[in-house]
């Protein structure tokens, strides 16, 4: 059965967790006692999923290891869709999204036999950028969704130059392409929401965050969004309005966290079924104090204590 969002409660120190004696682990999973007499952690495990969140997993599982010598922690970034079948198909141990689950996946993994759990791990402020050089400097949800379902390709129709859009997307494997799509473009949860809305025919779609950016940096035209903590001097980000009567606001860890920032989003996790053995001991770290203040290095938000 799905859980709601839960934030695990167990945020000890890692060399009380990886002192405690761990029964019931997973097939991957198991603990040993080493002459000291202090329990040693030990197993393997796959991060599979969200572009967006794999920086930040990628500093939570090199630390991890660095104290828990025998755990082997793999993480890659193909997307929030592919870590999401990964998991139904029972092919990694933790899913990382930058989406929520949708009803029909659920549904797909109890017919597999697999129960995502769901945790927040983090929060995201999904940053809209242009080029250092466009004068735009800000947009609302309308513009962006106009822009986005390509009934606005000049940027002087914006406020900026006379100059044709370069409109760039994550590709559809992105629980951040779903984000946007339904949040921005199709303007989720306002008077004017219109979930017919779609991607325009000539949005170009990219298989990385990373990718954007660097289209971004290098073309003065291009348009692109992006998690908080990708973004870097080579691009800007664009202050949002919901509406043309709201204040313009920019991306931050101060403005998501009080809830001024229109596109703040979650970060997940999915296991299936509360984790257990190292995969447990390992996000209970990630949901520490000392895991939290690397998601605030790492350019996102921490989870409110």
């Amino acid at each position: 059965m799905f859980k709601s969002v839960k934030k695990l409660l167990l945020p000890l120190a890692l060399v009380l967790v990886a002192a405690l004696v761990l029964t019931g682990c997973g097939s991957t999973d198991k603990t040993t006692t080493p002459a000291t007499g202090t329990p040693a952690l030990t197993g393997s495990f796959k991060i599979i999923g969200s572009n967006t969140i794999t920086p930040l997993s990628a500093v939570w599982a090199e630390n991890f290891m660095k104290v828990n010598s025998k755990v082997s922690i793999a993480v890659s970034g193909p997307g929030s869709g592919v870590g999401i079948a990964a998991l139904i198909d029972g092919t990694t141990d933790i899913c990382q999204a930058s989406r929520a689950i949708k009803a029909s996946e659920i549904t797909q993994a109890q017919e597999k036999g697999v129960d995502p759990y769901e945790i927040q791990v983090a929060t995201d402020a999904l940053s809209v950028i242009v080029n250092p050089a466009n004068p735009v400097s800000e947009l609302t949800f309308a513009q962006l969704s106009a822009i986005y379902t390509n009934q606005i390709t000049n940027w002087q129709e914006v406020g900026g130059n006379d100059a044709p859009i370069l409109v760039l997307s994550r590709d559809n494997n992105s629980g951040t392409f779903a984000y946007f799509l339904e949040d921005v473009v199709q303007m989720a949860g306002m008077t004017t929401a219109d979930k017919t809305l779609q991607y325009g025919g000539k949005v170009l779609l990219l298989p990385s965050t990373e990718e954007g950016i660097s289209q971004v940096a290098g073309n003065a035209n291009a348009i692109f969004y992006s998690g908080l903590g990708y973004l870097n001097d080579t691009v800007k980000a664009v202050a949002i309005k919901k509406t043309a009567s709201d204040a313009a606001v920019l991306p931050s860890v101060a403005t998501s966290l009080n809830g001024t920032y229109p596109i703040s989003r979650p970060l997940f996790y999915y296991t299936n079924g509360a984790p257990t053995g190292a995969i447990k001991v390992y996000i209970d770290y990630c949901l520490s104090d000392e895991g939290q203040q690397e998601v605030l290095v790492a350019g996102f938000v921490p989870l409110p204590k």
